[in-house]
């Protein structure tokens, strides 16, 4: 892999800076509860960076994003604002849909992010309408479409993924399989231990990558991207990784506490972090200045969250549509 230094580097920067929002927003939300100031759940993306990070760094501001419930990684991986993004969660006015959406519903059209969704799947039929547009008008974008394992046992993921190969649609769908499908093995819920091979049946290529390997992940999706910017259809990529926290912030830890510390192990970030040093990409000081500077960043956002004010409820029907 030829990744000049700099960009290697900008890659740590942006898998550091997931990190430290979910970390922030997990600090909003405990806060939040006591005074009913955060807007509805929160499904931390931590453990998971390596994979929004290593398929978006392939992608365009002309190119979209379908994100999940899970999506806040997505999002920041796209290059949306950190400070629209944690007043969202507090239901700001200067949040990034304006208040309006909170944690699960981010959005940001002029750089592709079509939004996150709180159903589960959702967003698997919604990302060949884009695939579909630019088909038609002959560009060469592309769409992603990320999503969990559990979404993959929903009807309308083979619907979706029967009809990208039929019409050799440029869109590449991501699975972030974390092996646990809210309070669900995996086990539980498929027949067979991975999902990859089930894009045998649509007639398109599917990759299992390690998850947590920036590098694995990034070789992937350029391949995937690659794929559809030349028309040649789209690819199903299965991500195995981990999440490090709870579903989300009110379900309890349910799951084996060796299982998550062996994953925990394979954290992606202090992984990507020693390869840069034993490379040469980057050196201690550099490292100790990136992590410094994305702290700050991060504590701006949530004092600026904070600050802002609350939409006005004499401008409720602003954003609607009769």
């Amino acid at each position: 892999m030829d990744l000049a230094p700099e960009r290697l580097r900008e890659m740590l920067r942006l898998m550091a800076t997931i990190r430290r929002f979910e970390l922030r927003a997990q600090e909003l939300f405990r806060e939040g509860l006591a005074v009913g100031e955060f807007l509805g759940a929160l499904h931390s993306y931590e453990g998971e960076e390596a994979i929004a990070v290593g398929v978006c760094a392939h992608l365009r501001d002309d190119d979209y994003v379908f994100s999940s419930h899970r999506g806040h990684g997505h999002a920041i991986a796209k290059g949306a604002d950190v400070r629209a993004m944690m007043a969202e969660l507090l239901g700001k006015s200067t949040g990034i849909s304006r208040g309006r959406g909170g944690s699960m519903h981010m959005f940001a059209p002029e750089i592709g992010l079509m939004g996150g969704n709180g159903i589960v799947g959702g967003g698997t039929p919604l990302a060949l309408g884009p695939a579909f547009a630019a088909q038609y008008r002959g560009t060469d974008q592309v769409t992603v479409c990320f999503f969990g394992e559990g979404a993959a046992s929903q009807g309308v993921f083979h619907e979706s993924l029967n009809l990208a190969s039929l019409w050799r649609l440029p869109v590449i769908y991501v699975c972030e399989n974390n092996l646990w499908a809210a309070t669900t093995p995996i086990c539980d819920a498929w027949p067979v231990p991975d999902l990859a091979p089930r894009a045998e049946s649509f007639g398109m290529p599917g990759m299992t990558v390690d998850g947590n390997d920036l590098l694995a992940v990034h070789e992937a999706a350029g391949e995937a991207v690659g794929r559809a910017r030349a028309g040649d259809g789209p690819t199903l990529i299965e991500a195995k990784t981990y999440r490090h926290r709870p579903h989300c912030m009110v379900i309890p830890e349910h799951r084996p506490e060796d299982e998550r510390a062996q994953w925990e192990a394979l954290d992606p970030i202090p992984r990507f972090e020693a390869w840069l040093l034993e490379q040469g990409a980057i050196s201690d000081v550099e490292l100790a200045d990136l992590h410094t500077e994305v702290e700050a960043e991060l504590d701006a956002a949530a004092d600026f969250a904070r600050q802002s004010p609350l939409p006005d409820p004499a401008h409720f029907a602003q954003y609607m549509w009769a």
